[in-house]
């Protein structure tokens, strides 16, 4: 996927640049796997802003991803490849033999007429969907479950992919996008390849206005606020924080701190924890 660059015919283009949707088919999406979508802008239950800097944004419908890949031994062809704005990778219709239509997220060198086949035995090929105990070493994976029949959960967003380093057991070693390497267990699916949309994160807003129509709200940083509003406000001009760590409004460790919690059930499955940035 193609980067666009605009001129700096505005102060808003200035060093603005977008996705040239190349592979996009101009379709609206498929009726019957679309449905409203409440957004919450940041509030809980009782209206209080939970989660900052959310709120405004384009409307928008949300499509129903097949993460499970439970159609087995069927096999199904890809007719489109559409936008969608509730994640930055594209996603593809299938059409399956049956006649059902599903969407997928799209991996990276799969075209609109391609044919995909989930299930054990199904050959290793870009877009497949099969048990992880089917797939050689060094195998690209995307969509992998964590728990057999639950759906993918990990390395789903555009551009990722995880590889199959090790085999021992009842379980595979997996490295995640972050470094991270896990244990999971070799009957849960994973599909085949890199997912697509690989230039996503090279893209440039360019003015505070590409985000609020993502519903992203204006940031406002800490030591431009008073002692009473955060730990690193106050002092007379450009004053530094004003301590050894960067931390949140509410006194608490940011930037690197480890939020993880020491007794959580999975650590026995990590067998080495992601990179810090």
């Amino acid at each position: 996927m193609a980067i666009r660059l605009y001129g700096a015919y505005t102060p808003g283009t200035r060093n603005r640049s977008v996705l040239s949707f190349d592979e996009i088919v101009r379709f609206k999406p498929h009726k019957k796997l679309t449905l409203g979508r409440h957004f919450k802008k940041g509030r809980n239950n009782r209206g209080i802003i939970t989660i900052r800097h959310r709120g405004g944004g384009h409307k928008r419908s949300y499509r129903r991803i097949d993460f499970r890949r439970n159609k087995e031994k069927i096999s199904g062809k890809i007719i489109t490849t559409e936008y969608d704005p509730n994640r930055n990778s594209y996603i593809c219709l299938v059409n399956y033999v049956d006649g059902e239509k599903r969407y997928i997220l799209q991996p990276e060198g799969l075209n609109i007429g391609d044919t995909i086949i989930s299930g054990s035995g199904a050959p290793i090929s870009n877009g497949n969907a099969l048990p992880l105990t089917e797939m050689p070493l060094g195998t690209s994976v995307h969509n992998i479950e964590l728990t057999p029949g639950k759906g993918g959960q990990l390395v789903r967003s555009a551009g990722t992919v995880g590889k199959i380093i090790a085999k021992e057991g009842r379980s595979a070693t997996v490295r995640l996008p972050s470094g991270e390497i896990r244990l999971i267990f070799q009957d849960c699916l994973a599909t085949v390849g890199q997912v697509g949309n690989t230039d996503a994160n090279n893209r440039t807003s360019g003015k505070a206005g590409s985000r609020r129509w993502l519903g992203k709200r204006p940031h406002v940083r800490g030591v431009a606020m008073n002692p009473v509003d955060h730990p690193h406000g106050g002092g007379e001009g450009r004053a530094p924080i004003g301590g050894k760590k960067p931390l949140t409004p509410w006194g608490r460790v940011a930037l690197g701190g480890r939020s993880r919690k020491r007794t959580k059930y999975s650590n026995i499955f990590i067998l080495r924890h992601r990179r810090k940035n």
